[in-house]
């Protein structure tokens, strides 16, 4: 079975077992399988089981449950963050975003359906490594909520005065950390030794996304462009313009690949993110860099 092929398989099964068997709400139970289908690129999932991988990947279900896990959690961030009272997205994906398609109150119940169902799906994991699955679940939930979740991130937007740093790196690189230390992790190894990697490919995520955003239109990005400039948000290419933030984006992704810890899988794990180097970088030409 192919990595592809194998995170989607675990994500559908776990979708499954948050819509139900008995009597659920049908719309609601649709929704949660529209907001994770199909799944873009499912960068995150496929870092986490990279890394498993690489450390020798000796429980794999335990690591399909942990990229099943952070992907639903990405997923319902996704869904929240198109809401009228955040980015009030029409599109994601290149289709209606979820409170598009459904309403908001669905929408809002979709996106806490699949973070409830993400820590069910770990919990579920228990019986083959208690220890492991609570350092999944521990990880998971630091990297979603506060102080340096995914929440606090989207709590920054709500500051007068934002700390750049602790905004990036809670925003785009938690879940990017949680990717790499829950893939050590699953496989049995130390969660630290991977907090490195994790944020540097975040922070390059970061840099790339904000590039994507003053660079493309919507339709090549499948959701609206312009957003970092619309709300006014602190974004790269405002501090270091295109060509500096182009560069600013090989010299992270180069220290990414320093950053590897030594496992048995490290040079596959460097190709990895050499590939993701080159599919995160965008292509500029001059007419994308008025004023260079």
């Amino acid at each position: 079975m192919g990595l592809n092929t194998r995170i989607e398989a675990a994500i559908a099964k776990a979708v499954a077992v948050g819509q139900g068997r008995g009597s659920t709400p049908p719309k609601l139970a649709s929704a949660l399988h529209y907001a994770t289908a199909p799944g873009g690129a499912r960068i995150r999932p496929t870092i986490l089981m990279s890394v498993a991988m690489a450390c020798g990947d000796d429980r794999p279900a335990i690591s399909d449950a942990a990229a099943s896990a952070l992907e639903l959690i990405h997923c319902a961030s996704l869904v929240h963050d198109d809401l009228p009272c955040f980015d009030d997205a029409d599109v994601r994906r290149g289709k209606p975003s979820v409170h598009k398609a459904y309403s908001e109150p669905l929408a809002v119940l979709a996106g806490d359906s699949l973070i409830v169902l993400a820590f069910e799906i770990l919990a579920r994991q228990s019986g083959q490594s208690p220890e492991r699955v609570a350092q999944l679940i521990m990880t998971l939930a630091q990297r979603t909520g506060m102080p340096g979740g995914i929440c606090a991130g989207q709590g920054w937007e709500s500051e007068s005065e934002i700390d750049l740093s602790a905004y990036h790196q809670a925003k785009t690189g938690a879940l990017f950390i949680a990717a790499t230390q829950m893939g050590a992790v699953a496989a049995g190894q130390e969660a630290e030794p991977w907090f490195e990697l994790g944020a540097r490919i975040g922070e390059a995520f970061q840099v790339a996304d904000d590039l994507r955003d003053a660079l493309y239109d919507a339709e090549t990005l499948g959701k609206p462009a312009g957003q970092d400039d619309l709300h006014g948000r602190p974004n790269a290419v405002t501090l270091l313009g295109v060509n500096g933030a182009i560069s600013r984006l090989k010299d992270i992704l180069g220290g990414a690949i320093a950053s590897i810890p030594a496992c048995p899988g490290e040079a596959q794990l460097a190709e990895m993110v050499r590939m993701y180097a080159e599919r995160l970088t965008p292509v500029v030409t001059p007419t994308h860099v008025p004023g260079e």
